[in-house]
């Protein structure tokens, strides 16, 4: 494949970010890779895993002359790198992100992005529960969406350009409102993660609960609400403080229909627990058929025989 860009540069090589730049060397799409992060530890490593052709700990040094940024940095920290990198980017550059929120890396970031730049929210809907430049492998985003949040004017044709790469890293691409975008995520995304903190949490915090009873007996539900608990804690701390609204109102709606169950167990209503259970299994069939998970368990992964076999 022909390279789409001469220079990328990735800023932050966490999952996202590393896995962005496996793509982009499996696929030939640039011809140079410049990452940069701000701990010289996180940089060594992603250098002993070749991740980039240069590596540096300045954000404004790594946006210097690309054509295309990506920030890959913990939502909360999206101002600061906007501000490092704004008297680097050059004309007709393309900066995106990949924030799980929208509107506030937009107010963060805008009022700093040059008039002379592109630049265009993004959020590739994917990952795993962990963290680091080694935590990232090619094909991450093969079937998965990546929501655009254009700003008002955005040019046409550096849309064009962005679209063309996540698709060629196996994206579907779709655009919406950033508010819009921040509610959606807060129920799809942001809730079940708190939801599963909060289920764990209170397992550590049961007295009459062992933790050994806990490890062995987790290989049911337990087990898979661990696997969204040990996501990125700073990550997911940024979520919650830069999506509060919309996190608020699902959390809301979500107390009240969990009082509803808590009605419906409580004067032993069957019907009413039926009724919900199979309408939730349907919708988990919906998301197997719409090509967003497999149909087999530990959450799609692959067991021991199948790796054997591969």
């Amino acid at each position: 494949m022909t390279a789409q860009f001469d220079r990328i540069a990735l800023i932050g090589i966490g999952l996202i970010g590393s896995s962005i730049a496996h793509d982009i060397k499996r696929l030939g799409l640039a011809n140079e890779i410049v990452v940069a992060t701000r701990s010289a530890e996180t940089l060594k490593r992603a250098e002993e895993l070749q991740l980039g052709s240069r590596y540096t700990t300045s954000s404004a040094e790594a946006a210097e002359n690309a054509d295309l940024v990506i920030v890959s940095v913990p939502v909360g920290a999206s101002e600061s790198v906007a501000k490092e990198i704004a008297g680097s980017v050059k004309p007709g550059a393309i900066v995106t992100d990949v924030g799980s929120t929208k509107a506030s890396v937009i107010a963060q970031m805008q009022p700093h992005m040059p008039p002379h730049v592109h630049f265009i929210p993004g959020h590739p809907l994917a990952g795993t529960e962990k963290s680091g430049p080694e935590a990232g492998f090619p094909g991450l985003f093969e079937g998965r969406w990546c929501i655009f949040t254009p700003i008002a004017g955005t040019d046409e044709g550096a849309l064009k350009k962005l679209r063309k790469f996540w698709e060629s890293l196996g994206s579907k691409v779709d655009e919406m409102d950033a508010d819009h975008h921040d509610k959606v995520l807060a129920i799809v995304s942001h809730l079940p993660h708190i939801i599963a903190y909060n289920i764990v949490g209170t397992a550590d915090d049961l007295e009459t609960v062992t933790e050994s009873e806990v490890i062995k007996y987790s290989a049911s539900g337990f087990r898979d609400f661990t696997r969204l608990a040990a996501s990125d804690p700073t990550m997911w701390r940024d979520v919650c403080l830069h999506n509060k609204d919309a996190i608020l109102e699902m959390l809301a709606r979500f107390s009240e229909d969990l009082a509803y169950l808590q009605r419906a167990i409580r004067w032993g209503e069957g019907d009413k627990l039926f009724e919900l259970f199979s309408r939730t299994r349907a919708i988990r069939r919906s998301i197997v058929q719409a090509g967003q998970d497999v149909d087999t368990p530990d959450f799609g992964r692959p067991h021991a025989q199948d790796t054997k076999t591969n």
